[in-house]
């Protein structure tokens, strides 16, 4: 009796745990992640070898159930965020996850621009229309345009810029329509939209967020499988790494290099989110350099925060301060060899 009265609560406990896990809360939970290293996944055709390595971190970012909320307030170093610190207003995860990939997206070709102007090395760019990043609930695009989805024609009219494209949609008049040329998921279509004006802006429009699609091309030319990594954070590392490909010297020295930074086209390196646990993810992987946002000497900048997080966890890590891509490389530079 006591065997099946213990075998019935247990069951029910199971159940319970199991339907409770899919009950989500309005936060995300941030843990580490992983720090990845860069040769595998960059590849300039004929580059050079390194007797070391640059490595990219990540963070772990996901919905928040009663129990991972619960660990996170347990855990050092797991963060709680609320809902509407991650997502902007009335995004959709859909729309969040387009947004960090095109944010990738526009990391790579920033770095890759910075890697290739400090190599002397020409670079061109190839305009190829613009990506749906959302689509704002009952405006003219709702239930007409996806996320993800590329437009690269309005009206048959081709652009060279998102400006153009803009310009040209908001010159109408509120009533008329447009004929927009689409790719979704490789298939090319027709979609006819009324143009609005938008509460948001008093101006003509449709009603979504865009991005510039366009490609770089360079000579060597360079591949980034980024795969499913999302945001902006690993520009500075992969500018590293395909700058290291680009010449002769390696700028390793052959020690274990990770960091973390956005990189702007002018090879600016910009704050990021969860320094702290991107020093947690270098340390386990072993990483003995580790280069970090400094803005400019501000006291709360990313690195400050990194070298709090370096101490607290006794890692041996040395933490370097770099406020452009030309920073990490003098001192890259003035590196021993091992």
């Amino acid at each position: 009796m006591k065997r099946k009265y213990f075998l019935r609560s247990f069951v029910i406990a199971v159940i319970f745990f199991i339907i409770s896990s899919f009950y989500l809360l309005p936060f995300y939970v941030s843990k580490p992640g992983l720090a990845k290293e860069l040769e595998p996944i960059i590849q300039v055709e004929d580059g050079y070898d390194e007797k070391g390595s640059f490595m990219l971190t990540t963070i772990r970012m996901g919905r928040a159930n009663i129990y991972t909320y619960a660990l996170a307030k347990m855990s050092k170093y797991q963060e709680i965020h609320p809902i509407e610190a991650i997502r902007r207003e009335n995004e959709t995860d859909e729309e969040y996850n387009v947004r960090q990939l095109h944010l990738m997206a526009g990391s790579k070709l920033n770095a890759i621009e910075t890697a290739y102007k400090k190599a002397n090395i020409p670079i061109h760019y190839r305009y190829n229309g613009v990506f749906v990043l959302n689509v704002l609930p009952e405006m003219p695009a709702d239930g007409k345009l996806l996320p993800g989805d590329r437009i690269f024609k309005a009206d048959q009219n081709e652009f060279e810029s998102s400006e153009q494209f803009i310009q040209y949609v908001s010159g109408k008049k509120a009533g008329s329509k447009i004929t927009f040329t689409i790719e979704r998921e490789n298939k090319i279509s027709d979609v006819e939209i009324p143009i609005e004006i938008l509460p948001e802006t008093g101006k003509p429009g449709i009603g979504i967020g865009l991005v510039d699609d366009k490609e770089i091309e360079v000579q060597p030319a360079v591949s980034i499988d980024s795969q499913e990594i999302g945001g902006p954070s690993a520009g500075l590392m992969f500018s590293l790494e395909i700058y290291n490909q680009l010449v002769e010297e390696d700028l390793t020295k052959g020690y274990e290099i990770a960091g973390t930074g956005t990189i702007d086209s002018n090879g600016i390196v910009g704050r990021i989110g969860g320094i702290e646990q991107k020093i947690v993810a270098a340390d386990k992987a072993g990483a003995e350099i580790f280069f970090a946002p400094n803005e400019g000497g501000a006291a709360d900048s990313n690195y400050q925060d990194a070298v709090k997080t370096a101490k607290d966890i006794k890692s041996k890590m040395k933490i370097v301060p770099v406020n452009t891509f030309d920073d990490a490389i003098k001192y890259l530079h003035s590196l021993e060899k091992k």
